[in-house]
């Protein structure tokens, strides 16, 4: 699809991508006009994987560096846009790279990692995930680890996090949190979407929401299509202003049946957790970052130019401004 002036533009930051990362997928983010991303690089790792990941990375950098380059600051994504370059800022959804070390913080955020999930699903030394049959709430370890995420300027992801392990870390952090890819409850009853409640306690404390375009979270699957992720932007912006909404999309392209079940079982290798099998289901006509002008379409259909332009990525760059 061509992109409209618009796009063309405007500064669009997508809060997580967990696709299969290689050229095809940098060349479908250029293509689809992306400024720059949240792109995940730990899941269930530990620190050994994490740097092996990381170390990719700069490979990548080098070998593909006239579509992607490193963003560690609102200003380099910015840069990103001036070069025509997409920027990558490296995130982890889980905090399992560190192990016990808190000590490692700071040398991650030196390597490029910008925003961090206190845990995938599941329990952690940290707090508990949302698919955890009891929430133990945050433990004082997480409440370490928050303090130096805040004092190095990492961003602290509350996605996967349950209810009363994030209400926990947003008491306790100094600086605003985010919810970097959720839907809301509200539309469709789910353990990974969050309620007004949970959206309107994120938001009272500064923090920041971004939506995900994940059809297993919404309400009509994999029938969805583009107007019903508007929808979610809709509902989101009435609970949270429209000033605090961006885009998290989760894009998972070109990922096989194998990574969804090693991601849906508990540390990668434990018991099921995530009840379901096979590829997830993708949004019709939304299933790859080369799709983001048809989002900014879907969008130009319902809303000024001025919800557009922030919706797409200045939010995400004020916020990001205030945190990093």
């Amino acid at each position: 699809m061509a992109q409209s002036n618009l796009h063309e533009s405007a500064i669009v930051f997508d809060g997580l991508i967990v696709s299969k990362w290689g050229r095809p997928v940098f060349e479908h983010m250029r293509e689809g006009g992306l400024t720059a991303a949240n792109c995940t690089v730990c899941i269930w790792e530990g620190t050994r994987d994490t740097l092996l990941n990381i170390a990719q990375w700069k490979r990548w950098f080098d070998e593909h560096g006239d579509i992607i380059m490193p963003c560690r600051s609102v200003a380099d994504i910015r840069r990103a846009k001036e070069l025509g370059k997409v920027g990558i800022v490296l995130g982890w959804q889980n905090s399992s790279g560190i192990e016990d070390r808190l000590d490692l913080l700071p040398i991650f955020k030196d390597l490029g990692v910008g925003f961090i999930q206190l845990t995938y699903n599941t329990q952690n030394y940290v707090a508990s995930g949302c698919w955890e049959k009891h929430d133990g709430g945050l433990s004082q370890f997480g409440e370490r680890f928050i303090s130096e995420m805040n004092r190095v300027g990492i961003v602290v992801d509350l996605s996967h996090v349950g209810a009363r392990s994030a209400s926990d870390a947003i008491r306790v952090a100094a600086k605003p949190c985010a919810y970097t890819h959720i839907c809301p409850a509200g539309l469709f009853d789910h353990p990974r979407n969050k309620t007004d409640a949970q959206l309107r306690e994120m938001i009272d404390s500064g923090g920041f929401v971004g939506i995900a375009a994940y059809a297993p979270f919404m309400r009509n699957k994999g029938d969805s299509g583009l107007d019903d992720v508007v929808d979610l932007f809709d509902y989101v912006i009435n609970v949270c202003g429209e000033e605090n909404v961006g885009i998290g999309t989760d894009f998972t392209e070109g990922q096989d049946e194998a990574f969804f079940n090693w991601i849906r079982l508990d540390k990668g290798y434990g018991q099921r957790i995530v009840p379901s099998h096979g590829t997830a289901p993708t949004v019709k006509g939304f299933n790859s970052p080369s799709n983001y002008p048809a989002l900014t379409a879907a969008m130009e259909r319902r809303w000024p130019e001025r919800r557009v332009r922030a919706i797409l990525g200045e939010n995400w760059l004020n916020f990001l401004e205030r945190v990093w």
